[in-house]
């Protein structure tokens, strides 16, 4: 549980040392962004998925309107992108849905591997059992990541299936159990889970998990409209508090996502600055061939199709309102002080290049009691 008496001692300002740690980042994004080198590309395989999440993004479904990407298709991307570029360089992030509904998951990592790239991937766990992972791992998979949005009743209600909490569980207990590859557990924090933050450290801690990684839901896909899921400014703070005490702590290493930009919480709630490197360092290829930024960023900011278009055309020569984020300076940001260090935020949070944003967690920090 959240200790509301944290929050007493919360400093809303920016320290002068913070302010110049944050100038020097910047100037050092700024070259990240001119060179724009592909560190990440996520590659939709799937839009099917065994689960029917309340807080899905994509919105998928058992049967998805549409079709897996063939793996020779992806390839072809992949191809290009290796005549280009150290392929050694990039990570493949295979993500649905759940990727592991795709029968050849093994098949499609094998040929990424055999090109030179690593790959890993995202699971609900539902279908994880240890002879599945061995044969991930013979296939080349390099990173793992589970999700756990909370102890069994709050994880079951955003899951929606009776069996999602254990089977979540046992695919931890047997990532956990090995140390070849890099794994974390992703959690999403809700107004059902705020108050359990203590008891699913332990029981991560006591399933031997290292790496924790902390999000909270973003108004996308069906959690746009859902209500029970919106922290108050109050439980946000107190989150950032959990965060930085568990890092100081040093029992499991926390971070939160690479999401939103958090003040005071700068460099102590996560390992790096706020920097979102959508279309910047990392590009995404949706199930039906389009080209994007991160996964979470749709309509606006496709930028071609696998299909008409080249990709290394594209990702040199387009992508430019990711690139040049002068136009996010509207609604709440045109006056903010930090925008030469946030830039208005995440992308995702932006439907449109027209819209203003939808959250700004540096505000929420501001307006806590």
């Amino acid at each position: 549980m959240i200790n509301n008496n944290i929050l007493i001692n919360v400093t809303k300002k920016l320290p002068f040392t913070k302010k110049i740690k944050l100038s020097l980042y910047s100037q050092i994004t700024a070259g990240n962004t001119k060179l724009h080198q592909l560190s990440t590309l996520f590659w939709e395989l799937t839009l099917r998925c065994n689960l029917n999440c309340r807080h899905c993004g994509s919105d998928c479904t058992k049967d998805a309107a549409i079709p897996d990407m063939k793996l020779e298709d992806f390839l072809k991307v992949l191809s290009e992108i290796k005549s280009v570029y150290d392929p050694s360089a990039i990570m493949i992030a295979m993500v649905g849905g759940e990727p592991l509904m795709r029968t050849d998951l093994e098949e499609c990592g094998k040929a990424i591997r055999n090109l030179g790239f690593r790959w890993g991937t995202v699971t609900n766990g539902m279908l994880l059992t240890e002879k599945k992972f061995n044969s991930l791992l013979a296939a080349g998979l390099g990173s793992i990541s589970v999700s756990l949005d909370g102890l069994k009743d709050s994880h079951t209600w955003m899951r929606c299936n009776k069996d999602s909490f254990e089977n979540a569980v046992n695919a931890i207990r047997i990532i956990a159990s090995q140390t070849r590859i890099a794994n974390d557990v992703i959690t999403c924090i809700h107004k059902k889970n705020i108050n359990e933050l203590d008891d699913i450290k332990k029981l991560l801690i006591g399933l031997g998990v290292k790496r924790w990684r902390i999000f909270n839901v973003f108004p996308k896909g069906r959690a746009k409209n859902h209500e029970g899921f919106a922290l108050t400014n109050e439980e946000f703070v107190g989150l950032m508090e959990f965060i930085r005490q568990t890092r100081a702590e040093g029992l499991i290493h926390i971070d939160y996502a690479c999401e939103g930009f958090l003040g005071n919480y700068e460099g102590e709630a996560r390992d790096n600055y706020f920097f979102c490197r959508s279309g910047i360092n990392v590009a995404s290829i949706m199930a039906d061939g389009s080209i994007s930024g991160c996964l979470s960023c749709r309509r606006d900011y496709i930028q071609g199709s696998i299909y008409k278009d080249s990709f290394i055309n594209l990702w040199e020569n387009a992508f430019e309102m990711m690139r040049n984020r002068s136009w996010m300076k509207n609604g709440i940001c045109k006056k903010c002080d930090v925008f030469k260090w946030c830039k208005g935020n995440g992308l995702h949070l932006r439907e449109t290049k027209d819209d203003e944003l939808e959250t700004c967690h540096y505000n929420m920090i501001l307006s806590s009691k």
